[in-house]
Parts: C-alpha cells; sequence; structure tokens
C-alpha cells in the first residue's frame, strides 16, 4: 500500500514538474490566447531538462558588468551593465538572471492595419529573417528607453541584402495579436551580420524585403483568379489532349507525342490543385489528415511532372533545330517518358516518406486571418525549406533558362527563313507585299507565343513576384490560365495540319515550317 502511493505521489509530482523545464515553457503558454507574458515570466524561472538547451541561454551574471548571451550561433546579445542595473529594480542583490532565447516568428499574430496615426508610423510590413525572433529578459523589471541600448546580431549568409531591426508591440493583450515596430532600434548592416541596437528589452527581428506584401483583400482576389483561371485550364487540358490524340491517329509524330504528356501532366496539375484547395477548406481542424498528405504528394507531383515535361519539350526542340542530321535515338518516347514521369515519381515518393506534406498555412500581412492548402506542410520546418528551393525554385529557374535559349533559337530561325523569303511577290505590287508581311507576322508571333506556353516559359514570371504586387498578379493569372493556352495552341496546331493537307503549295513556308515540319517531326 505504501509503495503504491510512493509511486503514485511521484509520478503526479514529475508530471507537474513537466511544464517547469524551459523546453516546455513555448508550448504550455501557447496553450492561452496571450501566451507572451506568461511566457516572459516562465522563462526566468524555469529549468533546463539537461546541460544544453537549444535555442535558450540563461545566465546568473553580475548587473555590474555587461555582458553577451548566445542562444544560438547565428544570434549573439550584448547586454551593458546600466541595462542590468535598472533591471534589478529595489532588490539589494547584485546578481540578476539573464535569458536569451530563439522562436520562431510564426507564433506571433498580426493584428489589423491600425487607426491610431503613431502605430502606421512605427509599423513595418515584411518577412521575418530566417523566421526567427529573438527574446531578451533579464532582472526583475521591465527595461526601457536606455541611454546605452543592447546590442543584437543576427548573422547572414548574404542571402539578403537589406533589412530592418524591429521589436513586437502587442496590442491585445486578450488574443496576443500585435505588430512588428521600429520604434527605438537602429540598424546596421555589415557583410556577415545585421547589427539592430535597440533601447528597451523585448522579442526582436530582422525584416526583410519590406515592401512587398499581400493584405487579405488582394489574397482574396487572388484566389478567385486561381479558381477561376485553374477552373478553365482543367477542362481545356482535357480537351486539348482529345484533340492531340486525333492528331496523332492521322499522323503518327513523336512531336504529338510529347504534347500528349505535357497535356496529362497539366490537367492533373490543376485539377488536384482545385481538389486540394477543396478538401482543406472540409477538413478544418484536422491537421494531420491522410487525404491532404496524398493530396499535398500528387499536388507536388503533378507541378514536377509539368515541368519536366515542358524541359523534354525544349529539348526535343533542341534536336530538331540544332542536330538536324543523325538524331535518330533508339526508343526515344520510351526514354522520355522514363524521365518525364519517373523523375518526378521518384522525387515525390522520396519527400513522401520524408513526411514532408500536409497542410500549409498561408498568413496575410494586414490581418490575423490564414489560408489553407494541401501542399509541402509548414511543420516540416528544415525539410520545407530544402524541398521548396530545390522542387520549386531550383528546378523551375533552370527550365525556364534552358526553354528561354530554345525560344531564343526559334525567333532566330524564324528570321533565317524571312530573310529568304525576301523576293517574294512582284515589287510592283505594294500592297500585295504589305499584306503578306501583316500575314506573317502574325503568324510569327502566334508561333512564338503558343511555343512560350508548351515550354512553361510562363513560369519564370515568378522572379516578377519579388518585385511587386502587379507582378504577383500577373503570374497568376497567366499559370493559372496556362490549361486554355495550350488548348489554343493545340486548335492552331489542328488547323495548320489540316491546311497542309488540303493545300500542299503554301506559298508561306517559315512559320508553317516551326508549326509543322519542326514541331512534328518524326524523328
Amino acid at each position: 500500500m505504501w509503495t503504491t502511493l510512493f509511486i503514485t505521489t511521484t509520478l503526479c509530482f514529475s508530471v507537474s514538474q513537466a511544464g517547469d523545464f524551459c523546453e516546455n515553457v513555448l508550448d504550455e503558454c501557447r496553450k492561452h490566447d496571450s501566451w507572451i507574458g506568461c511566457y516572459e515570466d516562465r522563462i526566468m524561472t524555469c529549468k533546463p531538462r539537461g546541460r544544453i538547451m537549444t535555442g535558450i541561454k540563461q545566465l546568473k551574471v553580475d548587473s555590474r558588468q555587461e555582458v553577451d548571451v548566445s542562444p544560438t550561433f547565428e544570434h549573439r546579445v550584448h547586454i551593458p551593465s546600466s541595462a542590468l542595473q535598472r533591471s534589478r529594480g529595489n532588490v539589494p542583490e547584485v546578481e540578476v538572471q539573464v535569458v536569451a532565447s530563439v522562436i520562431n516568428s510564426s507564433y506571433f499574430k498580426l493584428s489589423p492595419p491600425p487607426r491610431n496615426r503613431i502605430q502606421q508610423i512605427y509599423r513595418r510590413n515584411g518577412k521575418v529573417f530566417r523566421d526567427s525572433v529573438v527574446c531578451v529578459r533579464a532582472g526583475n523589471r521591465a527595461v526601457e528607453n536606455l541611454s546605452q541600448p543592447i546590442t543584437l546580431s543576427f548573422k547572414h549568409n548574404k542571402e539578403v541584402e537589406s533589412g530592418t531591426c524591429v521589436f513586437w508591440q502587442e496590442t491585445s493583450a486578450e488574443d496576443g495579436t500585435g505588430y512588428w515596430s521600429g520604434q527605438g532600434c537602429e540598424t546596421n548592416y555589415t557583410a556577415h551580420e545585421f547589427i539592430c541596437s535597440c533601447n528597451h528589452l523585448s522579442f526582436f527581428a530582422v525584416l526583410v524585403n519590406p515592401g512587398i506584401s499581400v493584405t487579405k483583400a488582394d489574397a482574396d482576389k487572388l484566389s478567385y483568379i486561381t479558381y477561376i483561371g485553374s477552373g478553365l485550364s482543367a477542362p481545356f487540358a482535357l480537351i486539348s489532349l482529345f484533340i492531340y490524340i486525333y492528331l496523332h491517329r492521322r499522323h503518327p509524330e513523336k512531336s504529338i507525342s510529347l504534347h500528349m504528356q505535357l497535356t496529362v501532366a497539366m490537367f492533373c496539375l490543376h485539377l488536384t490543385f482545385l481538389l486540394s484547395s477543396l478538401l482543406v477548406q472540409l477538413l478544418k481542424e484536422k491537421e494531420d489528415s491522410s487525404s491532404c498528405l496524398v493530396l499535398g504528394l500528387v499536388l507536388h507531383w503533378s507541378l514536377l511532372a509539368t515541368l519536366t515535361w515542358s524541359a523534354l519539350e525544349g529539348f526535343h526542340l533542341y534536336l530538331l533545330l540544332i542536330r538536324v542530321f543523325n538524331i535518330y535515338v533508339r526508343r526515344y518516347l520510351l526514354k522520355l517518358s522514363l524521365i518525364g514521369w519517373g523523375f518526378p515519381t521518384v522525387v515525390a515518393a522520396v519527400c513522401g516518406i520524408s513526411r514532408v506534406y500536409g497542410k500549409y498555412t498561408l498568413n496575410y500581412s494586414d490581418s490575423n486571418l490564414t489560408q489553407h492548402m494541401c501542399w509541402i506542410s509548414d511543420k516540416s520546418e528544415q525539410k520545407l525549406l530544402i524541398v521548396s528551393h530545390i522542387t520549386t525554385v531550383a528546378f523551375p529557374f533552370f527550365v525556364v533558362v534552358f526553354n528561354a535559349c530554345m525560344l531564343g533559337l526559334v525567333v532566330f530561325k524564324i528570321w533565317d527563313l524571312r530573310r529568304g523569303d525576301r523576293n517574294f511577290g512582284s515589287s510592283s505590287d505594294w500592297k500585295k507585299i504589305n499584306k503578306e508581311k501583316r500575314k506573317r507576322l502574325w503568324k510569327d508571333c502566334v508561333t512564338v507565343l503558343g511555343l512560350s506556353c508548351v515550354l512553361g516559359l510562363p513560369w519564370g514570371l515568378a522572379s516578377t513576384t519579388y518585385v511587386s504586387l502587379g507582378g504577383i498578379y500577373i503570374f497568376t493569372v497567366l499559370n493559372s490560365l496556362q490549361g486554355l493556352f495550350i488548348f489554343l495552341w493545340s486548335v492552331a496546331l489542328a488547323w495548320s495540319n489540316s491546311r497542309t493537307a488540303n493545300n500542299s503549295s503554301i506559298r508561306d513556308s517559315s512559320s508553317q515550317k516551326m508549326m509543322t515540319t519542326s514541331f512534328n517531326s518524326k524523328n
């Protein structure tokens, strides 16, 4: 009996003490809406679970001397002795407790745009550098309006050119919302780090790209554009597939087979995007739904397949335009299919095994509201960063650059063919010559624009999203309508083939060669 009572008492004591560990403070305080005050108080009195704590540094220091604290290798805090002495308050004890910790910025909820003029002046918008927020606490009283500021250093690898030092200004103690303020902080940028000088102790961060932000109103408009565009692209891509099947039955050609594969990948991309956006609204709070994980995997796979087949279209065009002779490749389509479908499948399978898929949260710059979709989960942290940069930044960049070079070759070939047609027509009939020139110019533009969509060049407009909000709108409109553009290209291709079959003596040969001979070769 006494043994049972002793064990029960020990277990209850252990459970009650679990929340006193520094590693558990954030999770415990996050259970409350206003977690910031809770965290500031408990981080000063908590105990480490072991000898080493990741992202948290506690020191007992002499307030008459300055102190340096480094919660991580990338962050360093220098606190002058004047700040430490003020943090003592009326306590006669010379030593004070100093704590510096690093928190993920996703825990901080932004409040709606302020009407207060002071808040409007000091409020700063932007992305938190590396999602890292440094909390600095000392003594047992608030420290502000320091004559000798504290200094914080945020190391960087030159991935950003500028930033702004800010601190977290809480506006509502009830729900913990607030905003990033630059009041009382100065920013210095060196070759290796940001140096922030602030006249108080608080939660500090560095905002980068402060000029680019998406408000709730803009996000709603972009969502409607995306849903409407994808809603049109999916059925038009399906119709395009039937057109290519019809053309392939009449004239079995390798280029049309490539168009079919690209169209299937694009159809899957738009359809899966619509399904993932719809499903995530139905799931609500079920963060780890297996359905969302599967849809996120399929959506990522569809994007990779679309980009891969776009790159293969560019490669095929390279063979036709550069290596015109001796380009026979045994089982050419089979090898392209192994790359076009195999590469995305392997990447998606590896990511799925690593469990990087799930619910992804989009945060607005002007409110505490969020939007969700089934994609690469934002809970994966380091995995998310690696997967996102390689598969959604580096790979598309490679595809766009390569295919842009191929399109440049097409433009050069058209121009070269036009030079051979300069003597076309009679020199006396200027009106007829000008009319024919306009026709040829129109066909050339259609050819170049059609190839741009087939080669996936609209993905290159992603770079404009880092420049302005208008770039985000342009990127969203053009890429959400890619299925429609593929449909228009298939119709133009069918019309071109029909015209070639009905009239073998077409005088305007340059664009026709690009659309039929070059891009629909049987090699």
